[in-house]
Protein backbone atom coordinates (compact mmCIF):
# COMPACT_ATOMS: atom_id res chain seq x y z
CA UNK A 1 0.00 0.00 0.00
CA UNK A 2 1.13 3.50 -0.71
CA UNK A 3 0.74 5.58 2.05
CA UNK A 4 1.78 9.22 2.32
CA UNK A 5 3.32 10.82 5.30
CA UNK A 6 0.88 10.89 7.81
CA UNK A 7 1.94 14.41 9.85
CA UNK A 8 1.70 15.99 6.33
CA UNK A 9 -2.33 14.12 5.94
CA UNK A 10 -3.32 15.21 8.99
CA UNK A 11 -2.42 18.64 8.62
CA UNK A 12 -4.03 18.65 5.34
CA UNK A 13 -7.70 17.13 7.09
CA UNK A 14 -8.48 19.91 9.25
CA UNK A 15 -7.27 22.34 6.51
CA UNK A 16 -9.59 21.20 4.32
CA UNK A 17 -12.27 20.92 7.07
CA UNK A 18 -11.97 24.31 8.59
CA UNK A 19 -11.34 25.73 5.52
CA UNK A 20 -8.50 27.96 6.87
CA UNK A 21 -5.39 28.00 7.67
CA UNK A 22 -5.21 30.36 11.13
CA UNK A 23 -7.95 28.18 11.89
CA UNK A 24 -6.19 24.86 11.38
CA UNK A 25 -3.24 26.08 13.03
CA UNK A 26 -5.21 26.98 16.50
CA UNK A 27 -6.49 23.34 16.21
CA UNK A 28 -3.35 21.83 15.73
CA UNK A 29 -1.56 23.56 17.81
CA UNK A 30 0.98 25.13 15.22
CA UNK A 31 2.10 28.12 13.35
CA UNK A 32 0.15 28.95 10.30
CA UNK A 33 3.60 28.49 8.13
CA UNK A 34 4.21 24.97 9.61
CA UNK A 35 0.88 24.42 8.31
CA UNK A 36 1.56 25.74 5.14
CA UNK A 37 5.11 23.87 4.89
CA UNK A 38 2.89 20.76 5.58
CA UNK A 39 0.41 21.12 3.33
CA UNK A 40 3.62 21.38 0.35
CA UNK A 41 4.62 18.42 1.66
CA UNK A 42 1.68 16.69 0.51
CA UNK A 43 1.25 18.57 -2.34
CA UNK A 44 4.81 17.51 -3.49
CA UNK A 45 4.20 13.92 -2.56
CA UNK A 46 1.47 13.32 -4.62
CA UNK A 47 2.35 15.72 -7.27
CA UNK A 48 -1.20 17.69 -7.86
CA UNK A 49 -2.49 21.29 -6.30
CA UNK A 50 -4.40 20.33 -3.40
CA UNK A 51 -5.30 24.30 -2.86
CA UNK A 52 -5.28 27.17 -4.80
CA UNK A 53 -3.40 29.82 -2.79
CA UNK A 54 -6.15 33.44 -3.00
CA UNK A 55 -5.31 36.50 -1.69
CA UNK A 56 -7.43 35.66 1.65
CA UNK A 57 -7.21 31.92 2.84
CA UNK A 58 -7.18 29.11 0.67
CA UNK A 59 -9.28 27.15 -1.58
CA UNK A 60 -9.62 23.31 -2.54
CA UNK A 61 -8.83 22.37 -6.13
CA UNK A 62 -11.42 20.14 -7.21
CA UNK A 63 -8.53 17.28 -6.68
CA UNK A 64 -8.38 18.39 -3.36
CA UNK A 65 -12.15 18.21 -2.49
CA UNK A 66 -12.26 14.76 -3.68
CA UNK A 67 -9.00 13.74 -1.78
CA UNK A 68 -10.90 15.59 1.21
CA UNK A 69 -13.79 13.27 0.94
CA UNK A 70 -12.27 10.58 1.20
CA UNK A 71 -9.90 11.22 3.91
CA UNK A 72 -11.89 12.88 6.32
CA UNK A 73 -13.89 9.60 7.23
CA UNK A 74 -11.02 7.92 7.24
CA UNK A 75 -9.63 10.48 10.32
CA UNK A 76 -12.93 9.72 11.67
CA UNK A 77 -12.65 5.92 11.90
CA UNK A 78 -9.30 6.53 13.60
CA UNK A 79 -10.56 9.15 16.11
CA UNK A 80 -13.40 6.44 16.98
CA UNK A 81 -10.93 3.18 17.12
CA UNK A 82 -8.92 5.25 19.46
CA UNK A 83 -11.68 6.73 21.33
CA UNK A 84 -12.96 2.92 22.01
CA UNK A 85 -9.63 1.57 23.50
CA UNK A 86 -9.16 4.78 25.83
CA UNK A 87 -12.63 5.52 26.87
CA UNK A 88 -12.00 2.29 29.61
CA UNK A 89 -9.20 4.12 31.40
CA UNK A 90 -11.42 8.12 31.58
CA UNK A 91 -14.23 6.25 33.25
CA UNK A 92 -14.96 5.49 36.52
CA UNK A 93 -15.13 1.33 36.22
CA UNK A 94 -11.91 -1.08 37.11
CA UNK A 95 -12.74 -3.97 35.25
CA UNK A 96 -11.39 -7.13 36.75
CA UNK A 97 -11.02 -10.61 35.68
CA UNK A 98 -11.08 -13.19 38.35
CA UNK A 99 -12.09 -16.93 39.22
CA UNK A 100 -15.13 -17.92 41.43
CA UNK A 101 -13.46 -19.25 44.53
CA UNK A 102 -10.98 -16.21 45.21
CA UNK A 103 -13.56 -13.93 44.40
CA UNK A 104 -16.43 -15.28 46.78
CA UNK A 105 -13.72 -16.18 49.84
CA UNK A 106 -11.30 -13.48 49.83
CA UNK A 107 -11.97 -10.82 46.96
CA UNK A 108 -15.97 -9.65 48.07
CA UNK A 109 -15.65 -9.95 51.90
CA UNK A 110 -12.81 -6.89 51.12
CA UNK A 111 -14.27 -4.75 48.84
CA UNK A 112 -16.28 -2.28 51.26
CA UNK A 113 -12.97 -1.46 52.35
CA UNK A 114 -11.94 -0.05 48.82
CA UNK A 115 -15.76 1.02 48.38
CA UNK A 116 -15.34 2.95 51.61
CA UNK A 117 -12.06 4.94 50.40
CA UNK A 118 -13.46 4.98 46.88
CA UNK A 119 -16.80 5.25 46.39
CA UNK A 120 -16.70 7.12 43.25
CA UNK A 121 -15.39 3.88 41.45
CA UNK A 122 -17.01 0.52 40.13
CA UNK A 123 -15.55 -2.74 40.15
CA UNK A 124 -17.08 -4.88 37.73
CA UNK A 125 -15.75 -8.49 38.20
CA UNK A 126 -15.61 -10.90 35.78
CA UNK A 127 -15.03 -14.33 36.50
CA UNK A 128 -13.26 -16.58 34.36
CA UNK A 129 -10.48 -19.96 34.27
CA UNK A 130 -10.09 -19.69 30.20
CA UNK A 131 -6.33 -18.94 29.86
CA UNK A 132 -5.30 -15.21 30.17
CA UNK A 133 -5.77 -12.96 27.05
CA UNK A 134 -5.77 -9.07 27.45
CA UNK A 135 -5.76 -8.94 23.51
CA UNK A 136 -9.20 -10.93 23.56
CA UNK A 137 -10.53 -9.78 26.86
CA UNK A 138 -11.63 -6.56 28.14
CA UNK A 139 -10.32 -5.80 31.31
CA UNK A 140 -8.17 -3.65 32.89
CA UNK A 141 -6.22 -6.48 35.20
CA UNK A 142 -6.65 -10.00 36.20
CA UNK A 143 -5.99 -12.02 39.79
CA UNK A 144 -4.51 -15.40 38.33
CA UNK A 145 -3.39 -18.90 39.88
CA UNK A 146 -0.16 -19.71 38.44
CA UNK A 147 3.83 -19.43 38.41
CA UNK A 148 3.82 -15.58 37.77
CA UNK A 149 4.55 -16.39 33.69
CA UNK A 150 1.99 -14.42 31.24
CA UNK A 151 2.83 -13.66 27.95
CA UNK A 152 2.60 -10.25 27.65
CA UNK A 153 2.08 -8.95 30.70
CA UNK A 154 3.43 -7.98 34.24
CA UNK A 155 2.36 -10.32 37.22
CA UNK A 156 3.41 -9.36 41.07
CA UNK A 157 2.65 -11.79 43.58
CA UNK A 158 -0.76 -11.14 45.92
CA UNK A 159 -1.19 -14.27 47.58
CA UNK A 160 1.07 -17.36 48.07
CA UNK A 161 -1.02 -20.79 46.71
CA UNK A 162 -0.85 -22.93 50.27
CA UNK A 163 -3.18 -25.94 50.73
CA UNK A 164 -3.83 -28.27 53.52
CA UNK A 165 -6.43 -30.79 54.78
CA UNK A 166 -9.73 -29.15 56.08
CA UNK A 167 -12.39 -30.98 58.07
CA UNK A 168 -15.38 -30.05 60.52
CA UNK A 169 -14.51 -30.49 64.24
CA UNK A 170 -14.69 -34.03 65.72
CA UNK A 171 -14.42 -35.49 61.79
CA UNK A 172 -10.35 -36.35 62.68
CA UNK A 173 -9.95 -37.51 65.98
CA UNK A 174 -7.86 -34.44 67.73
CA UNK A 175 -4.03 -35.35 67.74
CA UNK A 176 -3.89 -37.87 65.02
CA UNK A 177 -1.65 -38.03 61.95
CA UNK A 178 -2.16 -38.42 58.57
CA UNK A 179 -2.94 -42.31 58.89
CA UNK A 180 -6.14 -41.22 60.31
CA UNK A 181 -6.82 -40.58 56.44
CA UNK A 182 -7.36 -44.07 55.81
CA UNK A 183 -11.12 -45.12 55.57
CA UNK A 184 -12.33 -41.26 55.13
CA UNK A 185 -14.07 -40.14 52.19
CA UNK A 186 -12.14 -37.44 50.23
CA UNK A 187 -13.73 -34.18 48.55
CA UNK A 188 -12.23 -33.41 44.99
CA UNK A 189 -12.38 -30.26 43.57
CA UNK A 190 -12.31 -30.93 39.70
CA UNK A 191 -10.46 -27.59 39.09
CA UNK A 192 -7.75 -28.66 41.69
CA UNK A 193 -7.51 -32.44 41.53
CA UNK A 194 -4.14 -32.56 42.02
CA UNK A 195 -4.09 -31.28 45.57
CA UNK A 196 -4.98 -34.29 47.17
CA UNK A 197 -2.09 -36.20 45.55
CA UNK A 198 0.64 -33.63 45.97
CA UNK A 199 -0.15 -33.41 49.66
CA UNK A 200 -0.57 -36.87 50.07
CA UNK A 201 2.70 -37.20 48.48
CA UNK A 202 4.37 -35.15 50.95
CA UNK A 203 2.61 -36.89 53.61
CA UNK A 204 4.36 -40.29 53.08
CA UNK A 205 0.66 -41.50 52.04
CA UNK A 206 1.00 -41.93 48.22
CA UNK A 207 -1.11 -45.27 47.81
CA UNK A 208 -3.97 -43.61 49.87
CA UNK A 209 -5.74 -41.64 46.94
CA UNK A 210 -6.10 -44.35 44.53
CA UNK A 211 -7.79 -46.70 47.05
CA UNK A 212 -9.90 -43.99 49.18
CA UNK A 213 -13.21 -42.93 48.31
CA UNK A 214 -13.94 -39.31 46.49
CA UNK A 215 -16.68 -37.25 45.90
CA UNK A 216 -15.86 -35.01 43.23
CA UNK A 217 -17.41 -30.98 43.16
CA UNK A 218 -17.42 -28.72 40.54
CA UNK A 219 -15.08 -25.74 42.63
CA UNK A 220 -13.50 -25.55 45.72
CA UNK A 221 -16.19 -23.99 47.28
CA UNK A 222 -18.93 -26.87 47.34
CA UNK A 223 -15.62 -29.18 48.94
CA UNK A 224 -15.22 -26.90 51.59
CA UNK A 225 -18.87 -26.62 52.34
CA UNK A 226 -19.24 -30.58 52.14
CA UNK A 227 -16.39 -30.67 54.74
CA UNK A 228 -18.49 -28.45 56.96
CA UNK A 229 -21.48 -30.58 56.61
CA UNK A 230 -19.49 -33.67 57.87
CA UNK A 231 -19.54 -35.24 54.22
CA UNK A 232 -15.90 -35.79 54.02
CA UNK A 233 -12.72 -34.20 54.21
CA UNK A 234 -11.11 -31.44 52.09
CA UNK A 235 -8.29 -29.71 50.53
CA UNK A 236 -8.32 -26.22 51.83
CA UNK A 237 -6.66 -23.18 50.03
CA UNK A 238 -5.31 -21.46 53.50
CA UNK A 239 -5.96 -18.03 52.46
CA UNK A 240 -9.52 -18.70 51.51
CA UNK A 241 -10.65 -20.31 54.44
CA UNK A 242 -9.64 -17.93 57.06
CA UNK A 243 -12.93 -17.01 58.16
CA UNK A 244 -14.16 -20.74 58.39
CA UNK A 245 -11.26 -21.22 60.63
CA UNK A 246 -11.89 -18.00 63.15
CA UNK A 247 -15.77 -19.35 63.22
CA UNK A 248 -15.14 -22.81 63.93
CA UNK A 249 -16.75 -24.52 60.65
CA UNK A 250 -13.40 -25.94 59.74
CA UNK A 251 -10.34 -27.20 61.34
CA UNK A 252 -6.85 -28.09 60.25
CA UNK A 253 -6.65 -31.79 61.68
CA UNK A 254 -2.72 -31.99 60.85
CA UNK A 255 -1.15 -28.62 60.48
CA UNK A 256 0.97 -29.25 57.86
CA UNK A 257 0.44 -27.00 55.06
CA UNK A 258 1.72 -27.27 51.54
CA UNK A 259 3.53 -24.48 49.31
CA UNK A 260 1.98 -25.58 45.86
CA UNK A 261 4.90 -23.39 44.47
CA UNK A 262 1.97 -21.45 42.72
CA UNK A 263 0.38 -18.00 43.73
CA UNK A 264 -2.17 -15.81 43.37
CA UNK A 265 -1.21 -13.07 41.15
CA UNK A 266 -2.32 -9.66 39.99
CA UNK A 267 -1.47 -9.19 36.73
CA UNK A 268 -1.98 -6.21 34.34
CA UNK A 269 -0.85 -5.56 30.88
CA UNK A 270 2.67 -4.81 30.10
CA UNK A 271 1.63 -2.56 28.03
CA UNK A 272 -1.00 0.00 29.65
CA UNK A 273 -1.81 3.36 29.84
CA UNK A 274 -1.46 4.73 33.35
CA UNK A 275 -4.60 5.29 35.15
CA UNK A 276 -4.88 6.58 38.71
CA UNK A 277 -8.15 4.60 40.14
CA UNK A 278 -6.30 1.14 38.61
CA UNK A 279 -2.69 2.43 40.33
CA UNK A 280 -5.15 2.99 43.44
CA UNK A 281 -7.14 -0.44 43.05
CA UNK A 282 -3.77 -2.11 42.60
CA UNK A 283 -2.19 -0.41 45.82
CA UNK A 284 -5.19 -1.47 48.22
CA UNK A 285 -4.87 -5.22 46.83
CA UNK A 286 -1.20 -5.55 47.70
CA UNK A 287 -2.18 -4.06 51.52
CA UNK A 288 -5.19 -6.15 51.82
CA UNK A 289 -2.89 -9.28 50.89
CA UNK A 290 -0.16 -8.46 53.47
CA UNK A 291 -3.10 -8.00 56.19
CA UNK A 292 -4.29 -11.15 54.44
Amino acid sequence: MKVPPLNPLKVFEVVARTGNLTLAASELNVSQSAVSRQVAVLEEYLGVQLFTRERVGVRLTEVGEGYARRIGPAFGEIAAATEAITRKYSNNVIRLRTYTTLTARWLIPRLPHFKARHPEVEVSILNSTAPLDFGAEQCDLAIVLGDGHWPGAEATLLLEDIVEPVCAPGFIAEGAGPEALRGKRLLVSKYRKDDWPRWLAQAGLSDLFETAETMVFSSSILTWQAAVDGLGIAIGQQHMLEADFQAGRLVRPFARPLRTGKGHYLVTPALQRYSGKIAAFKDWLMVEAMEK
